[in-house]
């Protein structure tokens, strides 16, 4: 109303908005407080009331763009606030899948709908994966209803055949489980693409880093692990939430929403017709000729139809306990299928990881091994420097300024020489014996 409101009227002047702005701003609250000068209250309590474009997909494969505000949504499907903000795309939540009294909110990758017994309601995006899930799903559901109807002619020519009716369960899947297996579909293929795109990337970039370590290679190697954690942790949550559906027999028998609307429509519809067949008998008891003392009394009447209605119920609870296992196997196996996938997505980024992890093992070895060469040649150039020092100190004390009659002789400066050489040499082969005795160097 407002909005048309604003669409109709005239605008107002600037003088008028900032007057009435002013006013309302210095007016005191009802406890005496200043209100908040610079904020918004007003767009704050609307921001999360506006109107979303959903995508509607009936069970006749119908699409429709639809705007619905959030508790329009709430009460459309009967959901609490907590579980629309996990679809909401201002918020970043991890892959979740709850099954509610009458609908599955599902939260995987990109696909992020509400699974009724009778429509999918998806948020508008232009994702590819959203459009590709919307074209799978009305295309699995006009397969289905073909062969829904070839099931049906089927199996009407085998009662014909037969002169028995049987009550076979139908070979196909509910509305809301196709739904479910299609986004089910939709994410783990996502994350497979993913996976084998980082796998094919992965290993040429770490054959290249083991051949030439660089600060490149290994900045790229440092990008492309960070990548792969991010999507194992993705991979792990979708397989986590899967795995706590399957061994939670409650929550799949929740998801199960096409059979708990039949069972609401079946006891409406069991209730309204024992109360008109009791309306009648009243009737014609009391329209009747009067009854005969001969008659049972109301007594007997009363226990057998407490005993029927017991019998009834029981069979009831039965039929539908048993429907309520088979559909639990169903979807079980919907699951474990899926979970398998899901797993092998896993075992590869695993494998990958620990391919990752070894080349890293192997990159410190190799430089290890180049450190203790440095620390090896600087071993032998300190005991080298060390060797040429005797022949500086040697220098040092000849060359004082003195005079002796060593001097004097032809051949002492040979002799002073070959000495300190042999001297010297003699030190070094000390030190590289006493290396190779302690291991510090491989002679």
């Amino acid at each position: 109303m407002s909005d048309l409101k604003e669409r109709l009227l005239p605008p107002r002047p600037a003088s008028a908005i900032n007057l009435r702005g002013e006013a309302a701003a210095s007016r005191p609250s009802a406890s005496g407080r200043q209100p908040l000068l610079g904020v918004d209250v007003s767009g704050l309590k609307k921001r999360g009331q506006g109107l979303k474009s959903w995508i509607r997909v009936d069970t006749f494969a119908n699409t429709q763009v639809i705007e619905v505000d959030k508790f329009s949504m709430m009460r459309r499907c009967d959901l609490p606030a907590r579980d629309l903000r996990l679809l909401d795309p201002l918020f970043v939540y991890p892959s979740t899948i709850l099954g509610r009294e009458r609908a599955i909110v599902v939260n995987l990758e990109q696909i992020r709908c509400i699974i009724t017994a009778d429509e999918v309601l998806l948020l508008n995006s232009l994702d590819n994966y959203v459009l590709r899930y919307v074209v799978e799903l009305q295309q699995r559901l006009k397969a289905s209803a073909v062969g829904e109807v070839w099931n049906q002619d089927r199996n009407e020519l085998i009662r014909r055949r037969n002169n028995v009716f049987q009550n076979s369960s139908p070979d196909y899947l509910p509305f809301e489980f196709r739904a479910l297996e299609i986004a089910l579909e939709a994410a783990c293929t996502f994350l497979d693409a993913q996976a084998s795109e980082l796998e094919i990337e992965a290993y040429p970039l770490l054959d290249e880093l083991t051949s030439k370590i660089s600060t490149l290679n290994l900045e790229r190697v440092r990008r492309l692990k960070s990548r792969l954690v991010a999507l194992t942790r993705r991979v792990q949550k979708v397989r986590d939430e899967i795995e706590q559906l399957m061994d939670d027999d409650g929550d799949m028998a929740e998801m199960y929403l096409t059979e708990k609307k039949k069972r609401m429509e079946g006891s409406l519809n069991g209730g309204d017709h024992h109360s008109l067949l009791g309306y009648r008998s009243n009737d014609g008891l009391s329209l009747s000729a009067p009854v005969s003392p001969v008659s049972s009394p109301p007594d007997s009447s009363r226990r057998l139809e407490k005993s029927l209605s017991i019998a009834r119920s029981r069979h009831d609870s039965a039929r539908s306990s048993e429907s309520a296992t088979e559909n639990i196997e169903e979807l079980e196996m919907l699951l474990e299928a899926y979970f398998v996938v899901i797993d092998s997505t896993l075992n590869k980024l695993t494998s990958l990881k620990e391919y990752i992890d070894d080349t890293e093992d192997f990159i410190n070895i190799q430089l290890d091994n180049v450190r203790n060469q440095l620390i090896q040649f600087e071993l032998l150039l300190t005991t080298a420097t060390f060797v040429v020092a005797i022949f500086g100190v040697v220098a040092g004390i000849f060359g004082m300024n003195f005079e002796i009659d060593f001097f004097e002789k032809p051949g002492a400066f040979k002799w002073v020489l070959t000495i300190t050489g042999v001297s010297g040499l003699l030190v070094f082969l000390a030190f590289l014996w006493f290396y190779k005795r302690r291991r510090l160097m491989p002679l």
